[in-house]
């Protein structure tokens, strides 16, 4: 049958963005949670559905595509899980809300957005929440003691806490991935997953969405050389240039201009943008992309980089310039997978700065909704030194009281604040 009711997952672990669900499936109709695929959009989703819908099972699509309208008349909540295989469905459910459904009845899941932009309309009646792979307050046991929430509020919040952790452990969790059904393998089947999940998008997930792949080795040499430019803003044209190396031409401009198309699609691409300031008192910003994937385990595997490898300092696969190690890089981009689910839990958003000519970066800058901003600087480090901080300084003098507050997030054991005011974290000690 393509409805009945779904049996709670047993030994569920409430996510962050069951909070952010709760506030909203209490007052709106529908809410698609979207994200790539293995986040747990699904198991979180059917926590709270009486009905399920899995249209990525092709017996059940033609089910639905056959009566569309019984989708809409199943006991609530409804989930409809992969919606985008049935682009009717979005409409449908969008109707619904515009006849007075009530609060909560419908929840969607997708891990593509339709290339139709007009099937993705309505966006005023279905709110989309973006679901990312675990932050490191989902996958540690133990509470935070630092929150990003009284972070952002201004008010220069008291930090303190211990951890044990050490870059031993980041580097576990970089290779280990923040997809809940993955993360429990360890050694060689849990590489073997990994590369599977990316070997789907090469094989399959491209077709799906209407392109066909002529060259898989190509598309996944441009994956690789995207791997390697984590937490950089190099440009598209030498990741390109990278994806072959010196011996060969690069591909064509058009070979790989769609490859970031669908990448982004599929969610796999989670580019954070540069900042634009609100009030514009700093001047000559360059505002191109810093380069993430979903999860950095997907850029050690395209690289081919084991947590051993990585802790030797070793670079493996196409070269881009960067500053520090490999390792400094995705554990960057670890942090900023964290920090980006956190701040999306009260409503704020992720940039980073950088001036024209890279004279002051800051690697991320979250921004509430009036323009002040929170800036974080992410050192793979235990000590916080000096040289750590300066950029988050000359920002404050910059906007003055518009930055709300500055943090370093290091590798160390203890939470503080030093003598400038600048807030020291270890990254296990942020939360929510």
């Amino acid at each position: 049958m393509i409805n009945g009711s779904v049996e709670r997952l047993t030994g569920y672990r409430r996510r962050v963005l069951d909070d952010e669900l709760d506030e909203l499936t209490s007052a709106l109709a529908a809410v698609a949670i979207e994200g790539p695929k293995a986040v747990g959009k699904t198991a979180t989703a059917s926590q709270r559905a009486v009905t399920v819908y899995q249209l990525d099972d092709p017996e059940r699509r033609a089910i639905a595509e056959a009566d569309l309208d019984r989708l809409l008349d199943a006991p609530p909540p409804i989930l409809i899980d992969e919606w985008q295989y049935v682009q009717p469905v979005w409409d449908k459910v969008r109707r619904a809300v515009d006849r007075g459904a009530e609060p909560g009845r419908f929840l969607l899941t997708g891990s593509a957005s339709p290339k139709n932009t007009g099937a993705h309309s309505g966006g005023e009646r279905i709110v989309s929440l973006r679901m990312r792979p675990l932050s490191l307050a989902e996958r540690w046991p133990g509470a935070p003691t630092v929150s990003l929430a009284q972070l952002l509020s201004g008010a220069r919040p008291v930090v303190d806490g211990q951890t044990d952790r050490g870059v031993a452990d980041y580097t576990e969790e970089i290779v280990r991935s923040g997809f809940p059904g993955i993360r429990p393998l360890q050694g060689r089947p849990l590489r073997a997953q990994l590369d599977t999940y990316l070997r789907r998008i090469v094989d399959r997930d491209f077709a799906e969405l209407g392109y066909a792949i002529r060259n898989p080795d190509t598309l996944r040499r441009w994956m690789s050389a995207y791997a390697a430019a984590t937490a950089t803003t190099t440009s598209f044209e030498r990741i390109r240039n990278a994806a072959i190396g010196d011996s060969e031409p690069p591909p064509a401009k058009s070979t790989v201009q769609p490859y970031r198309e669908v990448l982004e699609r599929l969610f796999v691409l989670d580019e954070i943008p540069g900042w634009r300031p609100t009030h514009n008192r700093l001047s000559r910003l360059a505002v191109p992309p810093k380069h993430h994937l979903a999860d950095p385990a997907l850029a050690a595997v395209l690289l081919g980089a084991s947590a051993g490898a990585l802790l030797d300092g070793e670079s493996p696969g196409p070269v881009i310039p960067r500053d520090g190690t490999l390792l400094g890089a995705l554990f960057e981009s670890l942090v900023t997978q964290s920090v980006r689910v956190y701040a999306q839990a009260v409503e704020a958003s992720v940039r980073h700065l950088r001036t024209q000519g890279g004279g002051h970066e800051i690697d991320l800058i979250v921004e509430r909704a009036d323009g002040r901003v929170l800036a974080v600087e992410v050192k793979l480090s235990a000590n916080a030194r000096n040289d750590h901080v300066r950029n988050l300084n000359w920002l404050q003098a910059g906007i003055g009281n518009d930055l709300l507050d500055r943090v370093l997030i290091t590798t160390g054991t203890e939470a503080y604040r030093r003598a400038d005011g600048v807030a020291v974290v270890p990254a296990a000690l942020l939360g929510p």
